[in-house]
């Protein structure tokens, strides 16, 4: 920086990113005081190198703030829990995992599920696919998967976010609604469905048809 640049001459660019030119490292330093600069060193490599014009107090001083809020950023993102089922966990061991996981996503926490494979549990995924529907189902109030479940090795893998307190506090309301009025719980539509279309006709051929015909 300044008169620390030892090389002679040295592309100089201002402060506002134009450009200026090559110049004697002597007169760009000059250039700078003048400005009430610092002429800075930004490419070392460069033939000449490239310098430019800046408030280097004010610069250092913006880098560190702006590290600073990166870090503060990181720190303040929760981290993802991570909830490990097997296909014969039993029943009381699922509740509590249940119940862990709305606790988290309560707080506002992402929840990592994965569904291991043990030996020849391989030999029958649709067992894993299952279980990992049936935890998405009864976490539905509080938050739904990012994607759907994808194989990673022997683990079926799925991350769940929670939805916004405001809406898990909707939902948590409707349904004690509907506890203490079963009756005034809005009635569901019924699930259209589509009338099967009858099975083509197989084409007749010319040896058929005066076979009829006869």
């Amino acid at each position: 920086m300044n008169w620390q640049i030892r090389v002679p001459r040295v592309l100089v660019i201002d402060d506002q990113g134009n450009k200026i030119g090559i110049m004697l490292t002597k007169d760009a330093i000059n250039l700078a005081e003048e400005r009430g600069l610092d002429l800075v060193e930004v490419g070392e490599s460069a033939d000449p190198p490239v310098t430019k014009l800046m408030d280097y107090g004010k610069f250092v001083y913006q880098k560190h703030k702006q590290e600073k809020d990166a870090r503060k950023k990181t720190s303040s993102q929760k981290p993802i829990k991570e909830i490990k089922l097997g296909i014969k966990t039993d029943e009381h061991d699922l509740q509590t995992k249940f119940r862990h996981i709305r606790e988290f996503m309560e707080k506002g926490s992402k929840t990592k599920l994965i569904v291991m494979f043990r030996g020849r549990e391989m030999a029958h995924p649709e067992l894993g696919r299952e279980l990992m529907q049936r935890v998405i189902q009864e976490l539905a109030d509080f938050g739904a998967p990012d994607y759907f479940p994808k194989q990673e090795g022997r683990n079926l893998v799925a991350v769940i976010s929670p939805h916004s307190k405001q809406l898990i506090e909707k939902i948590q309301k409707q349904k004690e609604l509907e506890k203490q009025n079963p009756g005034s719980a809005p009635a569901r539509q019924p699930v259209p469905t589509v009338a099967a279309k009858p099975a083509p006709k197989p084409a007749v051929t010319k040896e058929e048809e005066k076979v009829g015909q006869k």
